[in-house]
């Protein structure tokens, strides 16, 4: 019988899932809308076609701007102009022809004086005249006490108060203002106020034209003028690309060919064409190319010489080493019986057999690793064991030069895909370094790892390294100090080998020195075999000294000057 529960579905799921979909759907939508930015921020800085031609635009938009601004002032202004020059010059007309009208009028017949100030109005309404379509207001009466002629009060109180008193002092005066002409629309105009000079009574007379028509043609050149300027930054920019294009594409055959040439094609070259300025970058470019290609191919030949070199000397040392190092440790054996001249001498033979055998072996893993042919064995290593018999194995080297190793404990096992040996070695190496350079002071070693990195460091407090010799300490027979003595009798390799092992894991080998603060070598390896390292769990510049590290370090200095 099947469950009942698992084949039904529930009205409240039924309306959750929607939701829940829509939020994911808008939280990816919000995501993909925050990489825009990156993506053009990043676009933005690899495309000097871009940067080209948006600067192009932004700049030819500016001239554009400022020259259309200045086009539409000059053109507004004269528009004005030639309506105001107009507007003064009929209303001057109609002064005289007002002023012509009133004076065959009988000044003590008060109604013939109204019946002729209306008469005249609507003959000046109906005149006409260059400035276009208007319209007449007449005052008659002294100061506020004056009155519309024929009941224009709508018009008459548009008129702005400052102009008529400007018009009562005697002077014909103008003024734009905002004036509603009575279709409840207000309509900029332009206003031309004038005394009538009568003497029956004070008189005034108002022009009032609509620019309206201005406006329209005003807003027309306006609009052809931003069309005309965006299609000009458009063409602008369509010609700057295409310009910047042209420019940018030798450059970009270059970048490619240059990286055709780093990954080791060295042949490649730039097509050259024509005889002008790319043209002789693409030659100098190519000839650039063909001198290096030569001397990389040179550089390739000795160094396959030196190699080979190294490698045939090493194999073919083996040999007589060997028939050496049987004899050395037979008289070496038999030292007890010798005078103790001889004694001592061989001695000192069986030391110096040791080292040469120590330096043969240096060489022919360097041989190895120069010819390609060293090999990763990797298995799960505990690092902190590793660090363990490293320390064992070398605290007599440490007690001979007086230094005490200390190895930062606690922790969990640090478990990584590691080839123990060559991991054994550049501890063991990191370790005697750090001792015949410690001055007999404590030398520590700490490891620790992630989920992704494992890495182990080991601190001295003696000479140090000066500033640039930190990249120069792991090149081959490098010394910090040529005048020093080699206590230990190392072979100037131990260092380059360790960071070729390095290399082999994947992982660093770096190194951090101050002058008289002693110096810090940082191992980093990936966890897994094949990972790529991001990080280091432990710093590569170390901590201030600790007050048990620096009783230390005080107490072996000390111990160093009795």
């Amino acid at each position: 019988m099947q469950d009942p529960g698992a084949g039904s579905v529930s009205p409240s799921s039924i309306a959750s899932t929607p939701p829940e979909r829509s939020g994911r759907r808008r939280a990816g939508s919000l995501s993909r809308l925050r990489a825009v930015p990156g993506k053009l921020r990043r676009h933005w800085r690899r495309s000097l076609q871009l940067r080209v031609t948006v600067t192009t635009v932004l700049l030819c938009g500016v001239v554009v701007l400022v020259i259309g601004l200045i086009l539409l002032t000059q053109i507004r202004d004269q528009i004005l102009g030639v309506k105001t020059t107009a507007a003064i010059a009929q209303s001057t007309n109609g002064i005289r022809y007002a002023q012509s009208q009133l004076a065959a009028v009988d000044p003590i017949n008060g109604d013939d004086v109204r019946t002729t100030l209306d008469r005249t109005r609507l003959q000046l309404t109906e005149r006409g005249g260059p400035a276009g379509s208007f319209y007449v207001v007449m005052f008659t009466g002294a100061g506020e006490e004056a009155i519309p002629v024929a009941g224009l009060n709508a018009l008459a109180l548009s008129v702005p108060e400052t102009l008529r008193a400007e018009v009562r002092n005697g002077v014909q005066s103008y003024q734009l203002a905002t004036v509603d002409l009575g279709n409840g629309v207000p309509v900029t105009t332009l206003l031309v106020g004038s005394p009538i000079p009568s003497s029956i009574d004070d008189f005034e007379l108002y022009y009032l034209f609509p620019l309206d028509q201005e406006q329209t043609s005003l807003a027309l050149i306006q609009g052809t003028v931003v069309l005309s300027g965006l299609a000009l930054v458009l063409l602008v920019g369509a010609i700057g690309a295409a310009v910047a294009r042209h420019l940018v594409r030798p450059v970009r055959a270059a970048a490619r060919t240059a990286e055709r040439l780093a990954s080791g094609r060295l042949e490649d070259r730039m097509q050259v064409r024509g005889e002008d300025d790319m043209a002789v970058l693409a030659t100098s470019f190519n000839d650039m190319a063909a001198s290096l290609q030569l001397q990389i191919r040179q550089l390739e030949q000795l160094s396959r010489l030196q190699q080979r070199f190294t490698s045939d000397v090493s194999h073919e040392l083996r040999t007589p080493l060997t028939t050496v190092r049987m004899a050395a440790d037979l008289l070496y054996a038999a030292r007890e019986d010798f005078p103790a001249a001889v004694a001592r001498s061989t001695e000192l033979l069986q030391a110096e057999v040791n080292r040469f055998e120590a330096l043969l072996n240096d060489l022919l893993e360097i041989s190895r690793y120069d010819a390609g042919a060293a090999v990763l064995d990797a298995e799960t290593t505990d690092l902190r064991k590793l660090v363990d018999r490293v320390c064992v194995a070398t605290h007599p080297v440490a007690a001979r030069q007086g230094s005490e190793l200390i190895v930062a404990v606690g922790g969990r096992a640090v478990l990584a895909e590691v080839d123990p040996r060559r991991v054994e070695r550049i501890v063991r190496n990191l370790i005697v370094n750090a001792v015949e350079h410690g001055e007999g002071l404590p030398v520590e070693i700490a490891v620790a790892g992630d989920d992704n990195a494992a890495a182990i460091t080991v601190r001295d407090h003696g000479i140090g390294l000066k500033p640039g010799e930190a990249a120069q300490v792991f090149s081959r027979f490098w010394r910090a100090d040529p005048s020093r003595s080699k206590g230990l009798g190392g072979t100037g390799l131990g260092l380059s080998i360790s960071l070729e092992d390095a290399h082999l894991h994947g992982g660093w080998l770096q190194a951090w020195g101050e002058p008289g603060d002693g110096a810090q070598f940082r191992l980093t390896l990936p966890i897994r075999a094949g990972m790529e390292l991001t990080h280091s769990p432990l710093p590569l510049v170390p901590e201030p000294r600790t007050p048990a590290t620096t009783a230390a370090v005080h107490a072996a200095q000390e111990a160093g000057r009795r």
